[in-house]
Formats: structure tokens, sequence, C-alpha cells
């Protein structure tokens, strides 16, 4: 039996004593961005999704040992363990597995076999399944007795037929070459309830697909429509393929066929195993279409919370709405709210001038030079009035915002400690507008799922989305880097070793203290001790320290080792470093790593650090697309080439924002010239895409687009 280090070695292509040193420093209590950061001399310098998808791993095979450990000693405690089954048990690669084995020994309910019995005819069962040839009803007669509740030869063949039922379902050998055949050639089936009930589940309502060809989009479609009683759907396995191997499996290969024990063998399939397994194959393909689901929210996720900043200007934020007016924020390059208002630019064209009035005089007060305009209701006559509004205004440009959970930012308790002098709207429009300076900084006041870059998302085990879509936040905000000295509570909580509660004590005592000046000031925050320290201070920056590595991405564990390489190259004070990377080349890398005491991947991140001090990695992406002009629906024709930026990636295609305020489908076959498995593998969230519409459809409001047939 292979060991958990050598099955994980196996599985993630990695040596066993890579995987054997993450263990370990896991088990010690370091984060994985920690580890993924500044360990990489002990784990071959895996990345983080690396080492999330080991530590997932690592918790079910752990489990799995659990559970084999606790059903050996169950068995074990019944005087029934033999060798043979424990090193069953021991060799039992899943769960699943591991329950078939148990199952025969498990404590069960009261059950038509256990009934029988308790009238004495285990015997009887016993010696019909042997099948020498004996006749069951000539044994049944020694078996009837009115005492114990057989009344008859019936009565006593009937309960020995339960028994054997029971006896086969229970058999792990059969349960699992059933498994493995409704995997190969089950069909899920669907039908409607009311076919006349026009529905959006209406493409299922005769549906039929091999369980081993279904995408996760419509094994979760189905289960919705199911729950919500618009369709009926069933597990079928055709033709007689099922109750034949269960049969090939209980009949013995004589002369003599028991047609007493084909009956009870067909008996167990239908009424007992393949009920059960339709349970386990709907159970396991909702499972993997969840993981299929959160693996794809978490990968739309880190793009856009990566998504470039717009830096360095003041920006107004607009929340568009109808009844209740559009919403104004003005926010200075840094979020702080300077201004805000309401205008009503969809009421008349008198109040639209009068917006455009209000507006202008804010520009020119605070020097305005972005717009960010929320993609929600009213988003269309708002984005009208801006190309309007910046006629007067040459050097202002706007961008369309994806507003989705700045609503349920906006009420919450944080927004409310945050912004407590501004109602529910005016913190939208602060939101909106932040977002565009910085998007990480603002997404991250809010609950992942609500961001809407998903599919099914409140379908999926919630626990299990929390913890992906957490793990997607820290690695976005630990890659980045945060200023200890302007980060809110939020974003801090969210780096490596932090706590809500060491983050609250941070805000604390920079407001008490005043601005921290250097890295090791962080010690003495009350309740970070040493440990949350060391897992923390490489990813906090403080641009106000005299010390330049306290702005950079070095652990202080690793600034005499900086000290070192600067010396070693010759680097004076104050020099320009951007080639360090290339003069450490030059020096050699072994060579250096070896004289200042470090491995070589910490030293090359050292140079890569020290050659753009405080530097932003999305710096380096594409810049969010800026518009002066609007464009509508109707102005789409097909074969017009645009630029948009990619909103969602699913499993069947690809929204994108093309500024018509109705987000474009590129189908999978569009997106490029080869055959994909998923649209992730060719583009992602944020991307600027260039697109070709293909068809326009006003009255549905669906616009299908192409990448492929775009000109590069």
């Amino acid at each position: 039996m292979l060991s958990i280090i050598e099955i994980l070695s196996r599985e993630l292509g990695q040596k066993p004593e890579y995987v054997q040193n993450v263990i370990s420093l896991m088990d010690e209590g370091n984060t994985i961005p920690f580890i993924a950061r500044y360990r990489k001399e002990m784990h071959g310098a895996m990345d983080d999704t690396t080492l999330r998808t080991l530590e997932t791993r690592l918790g079910y095979l752990r489990n799995l040992q659990e559970r084999r450990d606790e059903v050996k000693n169950a068995i074990e405690n019944q005087g029934k363990l033999t060798p043979e089954l424990a090193e069953a048990i021991d060799g039992a690669a899943t769960l699943a597995e591991v329950e078939d084995l148990y199952r025969p020994y498990k404590q069960k309910r009261r059950t038509r076999a256990s009934v029988a019995r308790e009238k004495g005819l285990a015997p009887l069962a016993e010696a019909i399944f042997a099948q020498d040839g004996q006749d069951p009803a000539k044994l049944a007669e020694d078996y009837v007795n009115p005492e114990l509740g057989v009344e008859t030869v019936e009565e006593a063949l009937a309960g020995a037929s339960d028994i054997i039922a029971e006896d086969l379902s229970d058999d792990a050998a059969i349960r699992k070459s059933l498994r493995e055949l409704m995997n190969r050639k089950a069909l899920l089936v669907c039908k409607a309830e009311d076919p006349e009930t026009d529905s959006v589940y209406r493409l299922y309502y005769d549906f039929s697909q091999n369980v081993a060809r279904l995408l996760d989009h419509q094994i979760l479609a189905v289960n919705r429509g199911e729950k919500e009683g618009i369709l009926k759907v069933s597990v079928a396995l055709p033709g007689n393929e099922g109750a034949a191997l269960v049969c090939r499996a209980a009949l013995k290969p004589t002369a003599f066929v028991s047609a007493f024990v084909r009956t009870a063998a067909e008996d167990a399939y239908e009424r007992l195993i393949f009920p059960s397994l339709q349970r386990e194959i709907r159970s396991d393909l909702t499972e993997r279409a969840s993981q299929g689901a959160i693996r794809n929210f978490a990968l739309n996720l880190k793009p856009l919370l990566m998504q470039p900043p717009v830096k360095g200007f003041v920006t107004m934020g607009l929340d568009p709405g109808y009844r209740n007016g559009c919403k104004v924020a003005v926010v200075d390059a840094t979020g702080k709210v300077l201004a805000t208002s309401v205008v009503y630019p969809t009421f008349s064209e008198r109040k639209k001038q009068e917006a455009i009035t209000v507006l202008s005089g804010l520009m020119r007060r605070y020097g305005v030079r972005h717009i960010a305009i929320g993609n929600g209701t009213a988003s269309r006559e708002t984005e009208a009035m801006t190309v309007e509004l910046l006629k007067g205004f040459p050097d202002a440009a706007y961008a369309i915002v994806n507003e989705a959970g700045a609503s349920v930012y906006s009420a919450s308790p944080l927004a409310a400690e945050e912004f407590p002098e501004y109602d529910v709207n005016l913190r939208s429009a602060v939101s909106i507008a932040r977002r565009l300076q910085d998007p990480l900084a603002e997404l991250v006041k809010i609950d992942p799922k609500a961001i809407g870059v998903g599919q099914y998302q409140h379908d999926c085990p919630q626990k299990e989305l929390d913890t992906a879509l957490g793990g997607v936040v820290e690695d976005c905000v630990n890659a980045v880097g945060v200023d200890v000295n302007t980060a809110s509570v939020s974003l801090l909580q969210r780096v490596s070793g932090l706590t809500a509660a060491t983050a609250k004590n941070i805000v604390a005592f920079r407001e008490e203290n005043g601005p921290f000046d250097s890295r090791s000031r962080l010690k003495k925050v009350p309740k970070l001790g040493p440990k949350a320290f060391q897992q923390c201070a490489g990813f906090l920056r403080v641009p106000e320290s005299g010390e330049v590595l306290d702005n950079t991405g070095v652990h202080p564990e690793s600034y005499d080792a900086a000290r070192q390489l600067l010396s070693l190259l010759g680097c004076k004070p104050g020099e320009n470093l951007t080639d360090l990377p290339r003069r450490l080349s030059e020096y050699g890398l072994s060579r250096a790593a070896a004289e200042c005491a470090v491995g070589e991947p910490t030293l090359a991140d050292i140079a890569k650090e020290l050659s753009k001090p405080g530097r932003d990695p999305r710096d380096e992406l594409p810049a969010p697309v800026l518009r002066k002009d609007v464009l509508e629906m109707k102005d789409l024709k097909p074969g017009m080439e645009l630029t948009g930026t990619v909103r969602n990636v699913i499993d069947f295609g690809v929204f994108v924002d093309i500024g018509v305020h109705q987000d474009g489908l590129v189908h999978i076959s569009q997106v490029c010239d080869r055959r994909l498995r998923h649209p992730s593998e060719a583009v992602k969230v944020g991307d600027v895409v260039k697109v070709v519409v293909l068809e326009v459809d006003e009255k549905r409001r669906r616009i299908s687009l192409s990448m492929k047939q775009a000109k590069k």
C-alpha cells in the first residue's frame, strides 16, 4: 500500500521529499502564501495553486486513513476482522470502497432480511445459496415454524430470498463492478413534470446523456430544475447488463442453475443495489459538478481581483438608478471621499441637463479625471449622460465597472462602520469609484460569492466554496502586498498569518501611535506574536520606513542576505537597481547564493524585489478599457469588430462586455481555432479581447460574438 506522501508525490508529479517538507510546514502552522513565497527551496518552487491542491488532497487522504482505522476497529470489536479483510480495507483507494467493505458488518436498520434472520432462516438461505442441486422447497419444509412466525414453506422461501438478496447487495466486489459499469454506460434521463409549461429548463424536457459525458453546467442545471419541481430526473442502465452482472456473481458455474438464486439476485439488483448506486451516482455527479463550478469560480475570481488599478487620479463613482436617482461620490487618489450628491438624469431632459451641470461643477472643483459607472439598472442612460458630460472635459474618460456585490457591501456592518455619515446608496457610489482605483482593496470587503463570476455557485457546498474562494483572495492579497499604514481591516485580515482580531489591533495601534515606521514595530502590536510576525511580515509594506527593504517583498529573515548581495555586486547606496537581476546572472546565481548563505530561488526573488521596490505585479497587466463614447445595442451589426473586456468564463463560453450594457456571449466553439475542453484554457476574466458580432437579437437581448473570427 502506498503511503500518503507517495500518493501525493505521484498525483502532483513532485519529489517525495518536497511533499514531506510541505506537509511538515503545514503541520507547523505555516500558511500557503508564506510557504509558496518564502520556502521555495523546501518544495521545489511549487505555486500556490499546487500547494492548495496538496492541502485539499492531504485532508482527504488523512480522513480516508482515519475512516479505514475506524472501520477496522468496528469489525474487530465484532470479532470478524480477518487479515484478508484488513488488507482489503487498507488498500481501498476511496471512501466509497471502504464503506462497501464495511457494509456487511454495519449496524443496519430493521430490514426484510433482518426479520428473516430473526425467524431463524439464515441457515436455509445458506443451504439454498450453496446451489448443490437440492430442491429449495424441500429444504424449506424444515424451517416452517409458526412460533417464529414462519407459517408456510412459501414464507420460509421468501425470507431466504430476502437474506440472499441482502447478502449480494452487501458484496463489495459486486458493488464495485456494477459501479464501474454504471459509470461507463448509465444515462441521466430528464423529463418535464409538465411539458406544456415553459421555463428556462426547456432544453432538458426530453434529455438523455451518458453520465460520463455530462458537462458540469448540465448536471447543476438539471439538479436545480428537479429541486424547483420542473424536471423528473433518473439514472437508467440500458439493457439487462446490471442484473446479468449480479447473476453471474451469484450463480455457480455448474450444470444445475438455481432459478431461485437467480430470482434472488435479480431482486437484489432491482430492489437494493441499483437504487443505492443510482443515488450514489447522482451524488457523485453533483459533487463532480460542484467541484468544477468551484474551480471555475476560483479561476475567474483571481484575474478579477488582480485587475490593474487605475492609480493616482481623482475618480467619480456613479451608481445609476431610476426612482432613487443616480448616486454620486468623488474620491481622491487614495480613495478618500471628497464629495457626494444625487442627480436624476433619467427623469426628463431638463433633469438630465441639471445633472450634467452638477457633475461638471464637481469635476472642475476636484479635478476629476476618471468616471466609474456601475453596470446595473439605468446604466445605459447614465452612460449616455456621461458621454455628453465629457464633451466639456477632453482629458477625462469613463469606464463601466461591474457593480456585483456593491449593494451587499453598502448594506453591511463594515460599510456602516467605514461610512457612518452616508446612507446605503451613497456608499455604493463610493465602492464603485474605488473599484476602478484599486479593485482588490475594494473587493476584499465583499463576500466573494456576491461578486458574480461563477455559475450555480449557490448550489455548491458553501463551506468548500468559501474555503476555495477565501484561498484565492488570500493568494491575491499576498501576491500584491499590503501597505500597513493605509490598509483597511478587511484587507489586513487576508494577509498571511493575520486574523480579524490582529488586523483590528494593527489599525488600532497605528491610529493611537501614528503610522508604522518599520516592519519590526509590528512586534509591538497586541497579540501579534513571533509566529504571526514571521508569517505576515514579508507581505506587509512600510513605505515610510527608512529601511528600503521594508517596502519590498524581501522577508526580514533575508535582510542580511539582501545586504550581502548588494555588497557582492558592488551596489552603492541610492543607486538605481533595475538591472540587478541581470548583474546577479552575470555574477552567477549559484555562486552568489552560496556566498549569501540562502537558496537560489530565494536570492533570485530578492534581486527581483530590490530591482523594483514597492512594485505592484498588477501594473504589468493590460489596463482597463476607458471610453469616451457610447454604443447601443441597435448600433450593432453582424460583422462589426469591437474591443471588449471578459466579464465571466463558464463551461460553455465567455461573456464579453462590449459597452452596450448587455454582455455578448462567445460560445466555446468561437473562442479560438483549436478545440478547447474549457474556455479558461484560452481566456480569463479581465482580458481585453477583439470580437466580431455574429448575431444580435434585440427582443431577447442576446448578442452572439466570435473571438476566432476577429483580426489578430
